[in-house]
């Protein structure tokens, strides 16, 4: 990866506009910047984290531009964090990024109007590249690779570096492959040919002993709190497991606990919503084909928040105007409703999924 503080040695050669492939254009896009800022979404996980390395090394390698790689909001999942620590990744917090004269932002992993950022300060986005369906506002956006069709933004970069002949490290290859297992985790699996190319292209470049530490990170005990008590909220209406944490320790935390849910083998359907500070979260999992998980979600939240994902994994977030206990039952109850009849069934007499009362397990050898 080009360094932050990185200044080009040498000149870099030019690259021609209007090639047919969409490296070479992404390329002319960046070209004129004196530096090159990668931001992403709220929370990066390991497919914008690979994602935004893997673009800026390859801005550093063909084009010998200084790059940026910024981090909106904290990174907390004990996997996502051992990610940044082991390979040594040099995030700069949008909150502290001061923007220069011939900077140009590129958006990675995510789209601009989509409420998953705080990135207004950092002004216009030059290019976006990203696979999620959600749609954006892409309005004076020179350049835009979005492919739904992929399982990984991972993915994507792969195939720049590739097309450019440019080498992978092996962190930056750990970082590519595990961006993309992430994203095709779970049954169905929501990867393509082209996922699988790239994985068969960066395994054997990998570190697999720092891919095996990232892949078993240590679990903080907040991690076995939270469980417990979505374990003891959970409700079964149907095919679908809804549970309920407040208040939720960090955000990503929703996404662990419908991680662990969608395996019940009763549901079809996994939703966790989490007070966070001023904040509800919510994260969705299925376990079906052509789900459409962020297109419900999204429908299920409607004028409440911002909602989005894939056919399988979908998260959102709504605003609490009124953080009163009241109110937030108030939501609570709301959301439940929504979520209830979007996935499973309104008319349902909900179930807990661990009914209340003396323990019942079976103790024989």
């Amino acid at each position: 990866m080009a360094r932050p503080s990185a200044e080009p040695t040498v000149s870099a050669p030019p690259v021609t506009p209007g090639k047919s492939r969409r490296s070479d254009r992404f390329l002319a896009a960046v070209q004129p910047a004196a530096r090159v800022v990668f931001v992403s979404h709220l929370q990066p996980d390991p497919d914008s984290l690979g994602s935004m390395w893997g673009l800026a090394h390859l801005v550093g390698e063909k084009l010998r531009k200084p790059t940026v790689l910024t981090q909106d909001g904290g990174i907390f999942r004990a996997e996502n964090r051992a990610m940044v620590d082991l390979l040594h990744l040099d995030l700069v917090p949008v909150s502290e990024f001061q923007r220069r004269p011939g900077d140009l932002v590129v958006m990675v992993d995510s789209q601009p109007g989509t409420g998953r950022h705080t990135l207004d300060r950092l002004g216009a986005i030059s290019a976006v590249i990203d696979h999620h369906v959600t749609p954006g506002d892409l309005t004076g956006v020179a350049f835009a690779d979005v492919r739904p069709d992929l399982g990984a933004t991972c993915t994507v970069v792969t195939r720049y570096l590739s097309e450019q002949r440019v080498g992978i490290p092996d962190k930056l290859a750990t970082a590519l492959l595990y961006g993309i297992e992430t994203e095709l985790s779970g049954y169905p699996r929501e990867g393509t040919a082209a996922d699988d190319d790239a994985i068969a292209h960066l395994y054997p470049l990998a570190d697999k002993d720092l891919l095996a530490q990232i892949r078993h990170a240590r679990l903080p005990k907040t991690h076995f709190e939270v469980l417990t008590q979505a374990l003891r909220n959970a409700q079964l209406f149907d095919r679908l497991a809804f549970t309920w944490v407040d208040p939720l320790g960090q955000p990503e935390q929703a996404a662990e606990v419908v991680d662990f849910l969608i395996r019940y083998d009763g549901v079809d359907w996994a939703a966790c919503g989490g007070v966070h500070g001023n904040k509800v979260v919510l994260s969705v999992r299925a376990a079906r084909a052509n789900a459409r998980a962020g297109e419900l979600l999204r429908e299920a939240v409607g004028d409440l928040g911002n909602a989005g994902g894939h056919e399988r994994r979908a998260g959102g977030c709504i605003t609490l105007t009124d953080p009163s206990p009241t109110a937030i039952e108030r939501v609570r109850a709301d959301l439940t409703r929504r979520i209830a009849r979007t996935f499973g069934s309104a008319s349902a007499h909900p179930q807990l999924l661990i009914p209340s009362g003396p323990s019942r397990a079976d103790t024989s050898c």
